[in-house]
Order: structure tokens, then sequence, then C-alpha cells
């Protein structure tokens, strides 16, 4: 089988980072500004049960889950031009995370903790892995994860920043790379 090398500005693009770092509202303002289509995989994955993400885990369970999301990225990977906004245990598996390194322009979405524990209020009925969890097991969840994100291109600090100005930052720095890299 031939392997095409796909052109760096044709790649499709993966946020990755901790729950509630924004990858979803910022994917969908880069998604907009770059003219692609974007898709948020944990969203791709409750259509296709028909119920949330909580849900899922408490009524299929996690190891599902993580083998549908698993099947998901990596198909969605494979294609170009689009915008992926993945689950923040994604990474956790070696082939998604191989297939988006591989396929993809991944970008790692960076909140410090500090920032981070200002938004639980507004996620923690959302995220099924923080159900129960005391603040300091979320806090060993935080740091664990973030070694899982080590592995990206680029990385983008989103503390002090609205998500319009780390939108309009991601979008330059691309379009900045695309026209370094492989000049028109």
């Amino acid at each position: 089988m031939e392997n095409k090398r796909v052109p760096l500005r044709e790649k499709s693009i993966v946020f990755i980072g901790f729950m509630g770092v924004g990858k979803t509202s910022i994917g969908k303002l880069v998604a907009k500004r770059l003219y692609r289509d974007f898709l948020d995989v944990d969203h791709v994955i409750e259509e296709e049960y028909g119920m949330p993400v909580s849900k899922i885990f408490e009524q299929v369970g996690e190891k599902a889950f993580r083998e549908k999301e698993k099947e998901v990225v990596t198909e969605l990977s494979a294609r170009k031009l689009l915008v992926l906004s993945l689950g923040g245990g994604s990474f956790l598996q070696e082939e998604i995370k191989n297939a988006c390194l591989e396929n993809c322009i991944v970008i790692h979405l960076d909140l410090s903790w500090e920032s981070w524990k200002d938004r639980i209020s507004l996620i923690i009925d959302s995220r099924p892995v923080l159900k129960g969890k005391s603040l300091e097991d979320m806090e060993e969840l935080y740091h664990k994860r973030k070694e899982i994100y080590a592995d990206h291109h680029s990385k983008v600090d989103t503390d002090s920043k609205d998500m319009e100005e780390v939108a309009d930052y991601i979008v330059d720095s691309l379009k900045y790379a695309w026209d370094l890299y492989e000049p028109r």
C-alpha cells in the first residue's frame, strides 16, 4: 500500500489536555477560522450510544467507552482537514496517541492546577471520572494526566487568556508554520 504524505496544511488538528481546559470551545473557534469541520470525539460517541458520557460509563462501562473511543479517534485521525477535540483520557491509550501524533497536528492546551480548580464547579457534573473524588484525588489525577499530554507537536498555555485570544494565537502559529515549512 502506498503511503502518501499528507501536506502539513491538510493534516487534521487534534486538541488534547485535561478535562475542562477548553478543548471543545477553542477547537470550535479554530475550526471556524480555518474553515474546517469540528468534531468533539465525546459527542460523536454520545450520538452513537444515544446518551451522555456519564451514562455510558454507568450503563456500559468505562472499558466499552474506551474501546469505542479508540475506534472513533483512529478513524477520524486518518482524515484530513478536521479539527478534533479529544476527551481528557484519550491519550492514555497508546493506539490513539500514536495515530494522532503520526497523522495529525497535536496541540496540548495546558492550564495550571490553580486555574483549573476555579473551573471545577462548572464541569464536575458532566465528568464521570470526577464523581465522588476529593480535591486531593482530583489534583492527583490532574498531575498524572499531565504526563500523558507530554507527547504533542505544540503546547499552548491557556492561563489568563480568553478563548478568542488562544484561538487567534493557534491559527496564527499554524499559518506561520505552514508557510515556513510548506510555502505555496
